[in-house]
């Protein structure tokens, strides 16, 4: 493979769940983002803070990687509440 076929880095957003003691694995991938593990009710909320997060960036017209890293911040914290 030539280095100018290779795909460009893309910036996603990682979620991991540390309180799962259930023995489920719990896995949810999307485009810009990998949720893993947790307790059932992490895992949801993981998944609703991600959804949130991935509305307001359509609305702006970025994807994760466009937004700098302390207003993603922000934006997460927006749509944990």
């Amino acid at each position: 493979m030539k280095s100018n076929d290779r795909q460009q880095p893309r910036t996603r957003l990682l979620g991991l769940g540390l309180d799962g003691a259930d023995g489920h694995t719990r896995l949810t991938r999307g485009d810009d983002f990998v949720l893993y593990g947790g307790s059932e009710e992490t895992h949801s909320r993981m998944q609703e803070t991600t959804i949130k997060l991935n509305e307001k960036l359509k609305k702006s017209g970025r994807r994760i990687g466009d937004v700098p890293p302390r207003e993603l911040g922000d934006m997460l914290r927006e749509s944990m509440e």
